[in-house]
């Protein structure tokens, strides 16, 4: 299975509107072009203790984390401090972040000062994620990748951690998915059946997406079974499934068997409930 991968979004000039945040997206795409997935996404506020509670649950997690933001020295910059009480560890002066740091500092031709320097004091043990736009270090320690904000700078990092820590995982499991359009069905009607479903299939997941036309009125629900299995030939995704053999990105694989029993369950029940399918789906990603 694909290992768990998170993203830690940082910054009240999020929260508040004053940046519209880009990290998501673009987070998800690098992932996505590597057959990576997220698998959650927290924003957070410039607030040290939320910031300490939530590293330590993610620390605790065993999920692979990004982070984007907060890393700097200013007094409303805390992540690094949240990192390292997250772990009881004290920071300290990494030694080649301050190499960093005073390199580009004589490039930019300022003093090195002590608030500069702090930007390289990092959790005891940890170590760094070089920045090719002004040199000036992220981190890491236990799976944690700590970015700027910036993203011309956290993006390049981030794909430059993938690619030295994770690449024998790129493109290792895929996400397959079964779903049905349906109409003349009220997602609640459906609700009983998508219970006993998920407690036949535990390894599955089964979901559904309602949409409203312009009147406020239920226009159709898309419902489906999702699992996730090795991949193998490569091939190209469509809006009707695999086509192998194709340059494309997307990579065919096997389901799990229990994948095709379960939808195949799903649509009965659909149709005895009621619901009309106008179209099926098959999505390998």
């Amino acid at each position: 299975m694909a290992r768990a991968f998170g993203l830690f979004i940082v910054g009240d000039e999020i929260l508040s509107g004053k940046r519209q945040d880009q990290h998501f997206e673009k987070v998800k795409s690098i992932l996505a072009v590597r057959g990576l997935a997220l698998s959650w996404v927290h924003y957070l506020g410039d607030d040290r203790a939320r910031c300490v509670r939530a590293l330590r649950s993610s620390f605790a997690s065993g999920d692979v984390v990004l982070s984007c933001g907060g890393i700097g020295a200013t007094p409303d910059d805390h992540t690094r401090q949240a990192a390292a009480e997250a772990l009881g560890l004290a920071l300290e002066l990494h030694p080649e972040a301050e190499r960093l740091i005073r390199q580009r500092s004589a490039e930019m031709g300022q003093p090195a000062t002590d608030d500069r320097l702090r930007m390289g004091e990092f959790p005891v043990g940890a170590n760094i994620i070089p920045n090719p736009y002004n040199k000036i270090p992220g981190f890491c320690i236990q799976e944690h990748y700590f970015c700027p904000g910036f993203p011309v700078m956290a993006w390049p990092m981030i794909e430059w951690v993938l690619e030295t820590y994770y690449h024998s995982e790129f493109r290792q499991a895929a996400e397959f998915d079964r779903s049905m359009i349906v109409h003349q069905l009220f997602e609640a009607t459906v609700t009983s059946l998508m219970r006993m479903l998920t407690e036949k299939y535990p390894e599955l997941k089964i979901y559904s997406l309602p949409s409203a036309g312009d009147d406020g009125k239920p226009k159709h629900i898309e419902l489906g079974v999702k699992a996730q299995g090795p991949k193998g030939q490569r091939g190209k995704v469509g809006a009707v499934g695999i086509q192998s053999g194709q340059d494309g990105g997307g990579v065919a694989g096997g389901p799990p068997a229990s994948l095709q029993s379960a939808y195949e369950e799903f649509k009965a029940g659909v149709v005895a409930l009621g619901g009309v399918v106008v179209e099926e789906r098959d999505v390998t990603r």
